[in-house]
């Protein structure tokens, strides 16, 4: 089973391309992560996005802007 860059093992569920050209994919955790399900999109633009196995979730505009919500909540901008 594969593993993320933290050691978690995951079972790889799904990815693709959809019609705006923005890849996604998605993984599954288990009972081992708070948000089990994590996934992330890379869009044609060159923004992305993260939800993290941890609750967290990570967005960047593609314009030098980003936004992490850790998972307890709080946000920050960088």
């Amino acid at each position: 089973m594969p593993t993320d860059n933290q050691g978690n093992s995951y079972q790889h569920t799904g990815s693709g391309t959809n019609s705006q050209g923005n890849h996604w994919c998605s993984r599954d955790f288990g009972s081992s992560a708070p948000n089990s399900n994590s996934y992330h999109y890379s869009n044609s633009n060159g923004s992305y996005y993260y939800s993290n196995p941890s609750g967290s979730t990570y967005h960047n505009n593609g314009q030098g802007g980003s936004t992490y919500t850790p998972s307890s909540g709080n946000s920050g901008k960088k």
